[in-house]
């Protein structure tokens, strides 16, 4: 079995902006929601801060999430095809 890399890849992308962007919205509508989600995503994408720009900050966060995402997913069905055929290879 064999991954198509650009098709996980924008799976993974859509994935996780959608979770980003949805735990992002649910703490506008209800204050403190998803509060260390949301810190957690500011420590590792530069220049998004918690609270700083309101619906702006989540579209912020949901843009790094979507190319995180679509590198993440690439990353793992390249490596995941490179294995198999180095398995197929040995056994």
């Amino acid at each position: 079995m064999r991954f198509n890399v650009i098709q996980l890849g924008l799976t993974t992308c859509i994935i996780w902006a959608a979770v980003v962007f949805l735990v992002g919205i649910g703490n506008l509508v209800f204050a403190g929601y998803g509060e260390a989600f949301l810190r957690f995503v500011e420590s590792i994408y530069p220049g998004y801060t918690y609270g700083k720009w309101a619906f702006g900050g989540v579209i912020v966060a949901m843009l790094y999430a979507a190319l995180d995402g679509f590198v993440m997913g690439v990353v793992f069905a390249w490596l995941f095809n490179l294995l198999g055929k180095s398995m197929k290879k040995e056994g």
